[in-house]
């Protein structure tokens, strides 16, 4: 059994042992620091990402509104082209000239169009394709077979392997009947 004295000391042990507000205090506060730091960390990777957001965001917008620059800048030489034709037309009194001329750009607007991948449909003798004519009326024909286009009223365009608009088309219902 222990004596008074005994747990007296004990207890004057205990209160003696000395608190150091440093030895608990520590982790408590570098567990603090660390978290702060931790926080700070997340708003600035936040903070980052919605400005790399926002900057997308307008670089495409930007992509966007300017996409045809270079369109534009190869379409322009040939309506310059098209504007001395016009001119030269108003004052010309030889109109194989302006033919000539009107060729001419009618050439390097095809070139154009081939450049940028775009291509006109072939319809005159082919068969009807719903896909790429766009039927205006149909004609009867003793020399063209039913479902062959006869005339192209307007062409139709393709740009690689999309239809961009259809070929504009008069078809042969064959042979008169009767």
């Amino acid at each position: 059994m222990s004596t008074d004295s005994e747990k007296l000391d004990e207890q004057q042990t205990v209160e003696a042992a000395p608190e150091t507000p440093g030895a608990e205090a520590t982790p408590q506060l570098d567990l603090a620091a660390e978290l702060e730091k931790y926080k700070d960390l997340a708003l600035r990777t936040r903070a980052d990402l919605e400005n790399y957001r926002k900057r997308a965001i307008r670089e495409k917008e930007e992509a966007i509104r300017y996409a045809n620059a270079s369109l534009v800048e190869s379409l322009v030489p040939i309506f310059d082209n098209f504007e001395l034709g016009l001119s030269a037309a108003r004052t010309a009194t030889d109109p194989s000239g302006i033919v000539m001329g009107l060729d001419m750009v009618r050439k390097q607007l095809e070139d154009f169009l081939r450049d940028y991948g775009i291509e006109a449909v072939d319809a005159v003798g082919q068969t009807f394709d719903p896909n790429l004519h766009e039927a205006m009326a149909q004609e009867e024909s003793d020399t063209v077979p039913e479902g062959t286009v006869l005339r192209q009223i307007r062409k139709g365009f393709k740009l690689k392997d999309r239809l961009i608009r259809p070929a504009s088309v008069v078809v042969s219902k064959g042979p008169a009947q009767g």
